[in-house]
């Protein structure tokens, strides 16, 4: 039997549904705002998502407010 390859990454929730192109964006924007953000604060790669909007860096102990997926500086 041949290996399943997971192509669909994050969006294969959504099987065939919403068009591939949606997905897609879907997946880069989830991959995003998955990854550690570079903090306004001190500068440092250690800022973690907590919910939308609010993000929180463990270097220099911050929580703030920003934008909703991921933070542009």
């Amino acid at each position: 039997m041949p290996k399943k390859l997971k192509k669909a990454k994050s969006a294969g929730r959504f099987g065939a549904r919403y068009g591939r192109s949606v997905r897609n964006k879907l997946v880069e924007v989830e991959k995003k705002q998955r990854e550690k953000q570079v903090c306004p604060y001190c500068g440092k790669k250690g800022v973690k998502r907590l919910s939308k909007g609010i993000w929180y860096c463990e270097k220099c102990d911050k929580k703030f407010a920003g934008d909703i997926y991921f933070i542009n500086n």
